[in-house]
């Protein structure tokens, strides 16, 4: 099978969050949808391995908030490239707490989730839920999956059911050279050289340091 193919399905790009024991949880995923509309039900794939994935498991509640192409990029690069296990994801973030789910700020809207069934997808489990609840917060355009790879330059946690390995740097017809974050995949493409950038510069998605970038071209 030629895996391109897959390349041309249509993504989201979403944050699923919740909260157990007190501590708030969440992460990023491309693979959501809605399944029915009477009674409304959606469903969302996550990794086995998310620290969000057995923690939703538990807890079966979690609100799905749709990302806009305004969003802050923090949001995706927290809860898209750090682990739960390890760090508080929304300490850095702007919040509201509705129905005792944290609701990210900035975004479309959201919706609060009931889980109804799983089914075991192999390296991801696919949690079917019914939709209780839900608000539109702002008329912002939703932000897909290719805007965020082409326009925010981001790629997909290795942990996403999309994920694709490292693909081969294309010629390029300037000499300027493409640094890439080693942490979420963000490109410079910036007028100044990488090189000339201050040693205090940040990743825009991640914040990671400026040590964090690679070489690519």
């Amino acid at each position: 099978m030629d895996p391109r193919i897959l390349w041309k399905l249509s993504y989201g790009v979403y944050a699923v969050c919740g909260q157990k024991d007190g501590k708030n949880f969440g992460c990023i995923a491309n693979s959501a949808m809605q399944v029915t509309t009477e009674p409304a039900s959606i469903a969302v794939s996550i990794n086995h391995d998310n620290f969000t994935h057995d923690c939703l498991a538990e807890t079966g509640r979690f609100a799905l908030c749709v990302l806009s192409e305004s969003c802050p990029p923090l949001a995706i690069g927290k809860l898209g490239f750090y682990s739960g296990r390890d760090a508080d994801k929304f300490s850095a973030l702007e919040y509201e707490t509705v129905d005792g789910l944290p609701i990210l700020k900035n975004t479309c809207g959201y919706l609060i989730c009931q889980v109804r069934e799983t089914l075991d997808a192999g390296t991801h489990t696919i949690f079917l839920a019914d939709v209780v609840d839900g608000a539109l917060q702002s008329d912002a355009l939703p932000m897909t999956y290719a805007y965020y790879h082409n326009v925010i330059k981001g790629k997909s946690p290795k942990n996403a059911p999309t994920y694709r390995g490292p693909e081969q740097a294309k010629p390029r017809e300037e000499k300027k050279s493409s640094y890439q974050c080693s942490v979420c995949g963000y490109v410079y493409e910036g007028e100044t050289a990488f090189e000339q950038l201050p040693e205090d510069y940040i990743c825009p998605i991640c914040k990671v340091p400026k040590s964090k970038f690679e070489k690519i071209s």
